[in-house]
């Protein structure tokens, strides 16, 4: 029974890190970068599922271009996640929960072509990037200059994940 009742209390555990921004600041903010956390995964597994059932002439080209991208969008979920711990908040805890949050919308159909895929993938990254300056407008107005600096480099990325899908796609 004592060992029920520590790991109950263990998990109410406080984890708010100390910041100088105000409570307010880190929960509003916190809830938006955890949105774009959804949107993140959400748009990872779009791509890695269209790198998994590409096709075509232009297989090998498109199939390590997107690889490469989805590589690109893993590796800043962590750095994200990290983010809403450094506000002293708590962040995604399971696919259930990105689900709830996520904005952008999954592809399940058996078959896309991959000119398709790869328009689909350009307009979610330009969404993606659109849901990311409206992030940093409401950090830049809160003073949370980390956030902010975080976005700039993840907005930048988005837009180069647009001009190569765009490029890519183009046929003249």
């Amino acid at each position: 029974m004592k060992d029920l009742k520590s790991a109950k209390e263990s998990r109410k555990a406080d984890l708010r890190t100390p910041s100088a921004l105000s409570e307010e600041a880190c929960i509003n903010i916190a809830a938006e970068v955890n949105a774009l956390l959804a949107d993140t995964f959400a748009i990872y597994m779009k791509t890695k599922n269209f790198h998994w059932h590409m096709s075509g002439p232009h297989f090998r080209d498109f199939h390590l271009l997107l690889d490469e991208q989805s590589d690109q969008i893993f590796a800043t979920t962590d750095a994200i996640a990290e983010r809403v711990r450094k506000l002293g908040r708590t962040t995604i805890r399971s696919v259930g929960h990105i689900k709830k949050l996520q904005r952008l919308l999954d592809n399940d159909a058996d078959f896309v072509t991959p000119s398709d895929m790869l328009a689909e993938l350009r307009e979610d990254n330009i969404q993606l990037a659109a849901y990311m300056r409206e992030t940093h407008d409401m950090c830049s107005e809160l003073g949370d200059v980390a956030t902010t600096s975080l976005l700039e480099n993840w907005i930048d990325e988005a837009e180069r994940r647009v001009w190569f899908l765009f490029e890519s796609s183009r046929t003249k």
